[in-house]
């Protein structure tokens, strides 16, 4: 059937499809013929089967056409999988800029942001045909009621957002309430803002395919996958000029799941400790979009704070997204909002089975759920009038999509809030040099406490040192690996009958062992692997055993120097628990990390030694909190070590009473260990950003790291016109940290990485290049494995 003969499908016969297919050079939309028996249910935003050279693929029904370019045989829809609008136009132009902004497909993207259909749970538990139409078939959400697909091909304006109020809905709720006691949210934006977020530029299509015709048949639209550019925006103002903060509370809606029950009220007075704290509550009450990075106090239950943010935009008629870093957060942070909310706030995860997690992810897209609380995949979630986006711990790795394009959950969580006006919170006790990056650009604003709440809020926290001449002067420390100070704090915290946490950065036994005369790393004779202390399982002395071939060396000898004696370079948790017993004799030691994580631990008198991360909860809060070996944090060969430090360090310090004791074992003279002790992570992140600035590293200018072969990187390079200037680094082999590009037994024996290094202003266009060099090796079906990552969290 040609293009231009008569069609029975009334008023748009033509259906613009995006294939899901891998290759780079297939990233774009075909036209395809609707059947009169698929006209009614083949409407934008369903997934659909089509014939692709020959085979049957999944793909997205982008919009209905009344006609195409192409004048030659066209190829039917095969079927429509299902009636369901999954692929919102919103979340559709979210991928288009995420894929231009990581140089990757939006096929890619859209895996990652549509989890995979699960019909009994889409549903309601009836089967049906794929061939008829049902009415489960004939359903289509209100999400997309109104909105035209063609728009997501568009470009987004260059300009910044301008926050301005929100159309009240008829259930919004009330102003906060203002009181005289502070002053407005500053407003106004820097006199020279620097890129904030990336957004699909307006440069047009990304490959010229108008009216070609595509493989199988099917037609190539005349508009491909627009680029991106870096937007440089006006900086908006987390909330109007007079707004103050608020002396009560805002009034939630009622629930819409709980036949009309009434919800408490949300009281948003703990705002009051932060400057502009209750301006930024209210600004979100009048349904602005205010973007602010929040540094939490310590004690701060920070998971009650940003449900009272997200129950405040729900009262308002609107959605809001909250993202943790792993289950045991997105626990806690859902209780709360439950706790607000009840039914309408939903928790997604990749724990949770497909039926489950499908089902909730619909009840999201029909706009029955209203706050989504989730990791980082969450930052996809199809949340209808989209009115918050923040993310708590926003450093943490988990953050880090593995996954092509490797996109990371905070610049996505950006560029959402950037196209749709929503509100934006960074939340944390500690920051991150990115986050600081968008607030001198004045993109984002502080939401920070005064310095007097800050000290009566804060534990004492003091850095004896912990030098080998110091240790060797204090025969305690001999014994227990810590100063007779913090013994003696720990001591005292246990006899006040309360909780002493100790922090620990390895878990094991002896994790890593060197020679005692010359502190030369131990090796295996065999391997030449790192040399261990495992835990007997009888509690007698083990012999130091090879960590990658597992050979026990019972006659080591140093390969420097030849002395036979061995010392504990870092001392894991198991190791530890054992002498603290000993030290604390009669004493609880529970230890939490690994595959034994506690969430909470009842108050009382005793000792948890946890690993980083993974430091439980006690009511009330720890008496001490002794942060042993800091070194081994420090001395990572990895760029963002000390800011990763400082995070975990202010995350176990953040969990002791107000008038309790936290103690760092580290050298007091480094700037990391001094923001700790004045608890000023902003200007620990300023200085951060200032020195990756001096050396030229992210977030202070655009990185692309490729991972391969030395043969399929020159491939790359070789079709990619890279934009001016750029600098190419290496090529230097993977960090042994980085996940290889291959798979099993396709991996080479040696993987490279090459760094392209170029000005942020030039971003898009070294994005753009690499994305059709990809093209090109797609085209020329290219099979050595190549991976492109733009901006990527672990750079050697």
């Amino acid at each position: 059937m040609a293009a231009d003969d008569p069609s029975t499908a009334a008023g748009h016969p033509i259906a613009r499809v995006l294939p899901l297919l891998s290759p780079a050079h297939l990233d774009r939309d075909f036209d395809y013929l609707v059947p009169p028996e698929l006209d009614e249910i083949a409407q934008p935003g369903v997934r659909v089967r089509v014939r692709f050279a020959g085979r049957l693929v999944d793909g997205y029904l982008l919009a209905r056409l009344p006609r195409t370019d192409h004048t030659g045989k066209m190829m039917p829809l095969e079927r429509v999988v299902s009636g369901e609008r999954v692929l919102t136009p919103e979340i559709l132009r979210l991928a288009t800029t995420v894929a231009a902004r990581y140089a990757g497909t939006r096929a890619d993207v859209l895996r990652l942001a549509i989890p995979p259909r699960h019909a009994s749970t889409e549903n309601g538990g009836a089967k049906k045909s794929a061939g008829k139409k049902t009415t489960a078939q004939r359903h289509v959400t209100t999400s997309a009621d109104s909105e035209s697909f063609t728009a997501a091909e568009e470009s987004v304006a260059e300009s910044g957002l301008a926050d301005e109020p929100r159309p009240q809905r008829d259930d919004a709720a009330p102003r906060v309430e203002t009181s005289s006691r502070a002053g407005a949210m500053p407003t106004g934006s820097p006199a020279d803002p620097a890129p904030a977020a990336d957004s699909v530029a307006s440069s047009g299509a990304a490959a010229d395919t108008g009216g070609v015709v595509g493989v199988g048949g099917a037609t190539v639209s005349s508009v491909g996958v627009a680029g991106a550019a870096d937007t440089v925006g006006a900086a908006d103002a987390v909330a109007s000029s007079g707004a103050e903060v608020s002396a009560g509370g805002v009034a939630s809606s009622a629930a819409e799941s709980s036949g009309g029950e009434a919800r408490p009220m949300v009281e948003t007075t703990a705002w009051g400790r932060y400057v502009h704290g209750g301006a930024f509550v209210a600004a979100l009450a009048d349904g602005r979009g205010p973007r602010a990075a929040w540094q939490a106090l310590p004690g701060e239950d920070w998971a009650a704070r940003l449900a009272e943010l997200a129950a405040t935009v729900v009262a308002g008629g609107r959605s809001a997204v909250l993202m943790v870093p792993d289950q045991r957060d997105l626990d806690r942070l859902l209780a709360e909002c439950v706790r607000l909310v009840g039914d309408s706030a939903v928790g997604l995860s990749a724990g949770l089975g497909p039926a489950a997690r499908y089902r909730r992810w619909l009840a999201v897209l029909r706009g029955q759920a209203r706050i989504v609380v989730g990791t980082r995949a969450a930052v996809f979630a199809p949340a209808k009038d989209l009115g918050l986006i923040a993310l708590w711990d926003d450093g943490d790795d988990t953050y880090a999509e593995p996954r092509s394009p490797y996109p990371h959950a905070r610049e996505v969580a950006m560029l959402r809030a950037h196209e749709t006006g929503a509100a934006f919170v960074a939340a944390g006790f500690a920051r991150t040099a990115e986050i600081q990056a968008v607030v001198e650009s004045g993109w984002a604003r502080d939401l920070l406490a005064d310095r007097q709440v800050l000290r009566e809020v804060s534990p004492r926290i003091s850095a004896p040192g912990d030098t080998d001449f110091a240790l060797e002067r204090d025969a305690l420390a001999r014994a227990v690996r810590m100063p007779g100070v913090a013994f003696a704090a720990a001591r005292a915290a246990i006899k006040e009958n309360a909780a002493v946490l100790v922090q620990v950065p390895r878990r094991g036994y002896v994790p890593s062992l060197a020679c005692a005369k010359c502190r030369t790393p131990a090796r295996c004779r065999h391997c030449n692997g790192p040399l261990a202390l495992p835990q007997s399982a009888n509690g007698e002395a083990a012999s130091p055993q090879c960590k990658w071939c597992g050979i026990t060396e019972a006659a080591f000898r140093c390969q420097a120097c030849g002395a036979r004696a061995l010392r504990a370079m870092v001392i894991g948790a198991a190791r530890t628990a054992e002498e603290l017993g000993r030290a604390f004799p009669g004493v609880p030691i529970r230890g939490s990390g690994g595959g034994e994580v506690l969430d909470t631990v009842e108050p009382g008198a005793q000792v948890v030694v946890a690993t980083v991360g993974a430091e439980p909860l006690v009511p009330g809060g720890y008496g001490v909190a002794l942060l042993l070996d800091g070194w081994a944090l420090l001395g990572r060969a990895d760029l963002r070590a000390t800011e990763d430090t400082l995070r975990r360090w202010m995350g176990a310090a953040a969990l002791v009473r107000p008038r309790g004791q936290v103690i760092v074992m580290a050298e007091p003279a480094l700037p990391t260990v001094q923001a700790l002790v004045r608890w000023d992570p902003v200007n620990h992140a300023a200085a951060e950003l200032a020195a990756r600035a001096e050396v030229g590293f992210p977030p202070a200018i655009r990185l692309a790291a490729i991972d391969g072969t030395t043969a399929s990187i020159a491939e790359l390079l070789d079709a990619a016109a890279l934009p001016e200037g750029t600098e190419v680094l290496g090529p230097v082999p993977l960090p042994p940290t980085a996940r290889k590009p291959f798979s099993g037994t396709d991996s080479p024996a040696e993987v490279e990485r090459m760094l392209l290094r170029v000005p942020r202003s030039d971003g898009t266009p070294l994005a753009r290049a690499l994305t059709a060099a990809q093209g090109v090796r797609s085209s020329h079906r290219s099979d050595a494995p190549l991976r492109v990552q733009i901006d990527p969290v672990d750079i050697g």
